[in-house]
């Protein structure tokens, strides 16, 4: 490693280590607890991961562990999400529907649309709804930051993107442990249950916790719904752009992120459909895939882990009952809408 490469690192080691050891708690916490409770209580490692940091807020919130939890949850993530591809075929992906797709699409315009309703009824500036809307819609924190840039400047807009930020990841976190069991209850399958997680939830990485704690057919079909919803953060973000303009308002220039992980995933999904099926690649590539695989759990881990000990509640407590009361409003208003989709589809 070079000097300069060592000078780079050496800020993630504190956090990254803290991450790495509560993910190593929860992955032998998840069978003792198990077994110390008779099989009565089975949470899987990503859950336990997750609860585990956010018991542990109070000390990761020193800047010592900043730098190494931000690149848990915003770099390696991606990582291990790219290579999510490998577990996935077309056929997977051409499985979901037509109808499906109608789903996601509607329920995400619509949710957009209820934020700006919901703001103007509670007295709160459109632009707030349009964050909450698109958060809501298509990919929590990562939407937020992407249509800020697209909007009106006014005087509440840093605050409002700021705690539009927060809410999408501990809103996500709540609602990642209370969808799964909300599919029992609903009597949903595998495939409809993947779906479910995949168009409602907010961040990638709450969809990527809830769905393979659940099962890995289960998380395989998240993450395409979701990875659904990530590729349409351009479009969205443009589309709120113009309809402020259209508005009269000022709107400010587009700068979307290109969603590199998920050009990866998609890329990975290819050579999963293509290698099982050359005989003479087919041993190698399942020794090489099984590695890869292997890795990916261990990342997606360490970054569950890395969200715990971010995530403050005690921050949610101080914001405005209005802001509080449209997020939850557009997150009822997806989930109603997906759900219901998905029971006509």
């Amino acid at each position: 490693m070079t000097l300069s490469a060592t000078a780079t690192a050496r800020p993630l080691m504190p956090g990254m280590a803290l991450a790495c050891a509560v993910a190593v708690v929860a992955v032998f916490a998840e069978p003792a607890l198990k077994q110390a409770t008779g099989g009565r209580i089975a949470l899987p490692g990503m859950v336990i991961a997750l609860i585990i940091g956010i018991m542990l807020h109070g000390l990761a919130a020193r800047p010592l562990f900043e730098p190494g939890l931000t690149f848990a949850v915003k770099k390696l993530l991606r990582w291990a999400i790219g290579l999510l591809g490998l577990r996935i075929a077309f056929g997977d992906i051409l499985g979901l529907g037509v109808g499906t797709l109608v789903v996601v699409v509607a329920s995400m315009a619509a949710t957009i649309a209820a934020g700006i309703w919901l703001a103007r009824r509670f007295g709160v500036a459109d632009g707030y709804g349009a964050l909450a809307g698109a958060s809501t819609a298509v990919c929590g924190a990562s939407a937020a930051l992407a249509t800020t840039t697209v909007l009106p400047n006014y005087p509440q807009k840093a605050a409002d993107t700021a705690f539009t930020v927060v809410a999408a990841n501990a809103l996500s976190t709540l609602v990642m442990l209370a969808y799964p069991p909300l599919a029992v209850l609903l009597g949903f399958d595998a495939t409809k249950t993947g779906i479910l997680l995949g168009a409602t939830i907010h961040d990638m990485a709450q969809v990527v916790g809830a769905g393979y704690a659940v099962s890995e057919p289960v998380g395989n079909t998240a993450v395409v719904v979701k990875l659904f919803r990530v590729f349409l953060l351009l479009p969205v973000v443009l589309a709120i752009g113009w309809w402020f303009l259209r508005q009269g308002e000022q709107a400010q220039e587009a700068r979307v992120p290109v969603p590199v992980f998920a050009l990866v995933f998609l890329a990975l999904v290819v050579v999963n459909s293509i290698l099982p099926g050359i005989p003479a690649l087919a041993g190698s590539y399942a020794l090489v895939k099984g590695w890869l695989v292997s890795v990916s759990n261990a990342g997606l881990l360490i970054a569950i882990a890395a969200l715990g000990l971010g995530t403050s509640i005690t921050a949610i407590l101080t914001i405005g009952w209005r802001h509080v009361a449209i997020f939850l409003g557009t997150t009822l208003v997806i989930l109603g809408l997906v759900v219901g989709g998905i029971l006509i589809t």
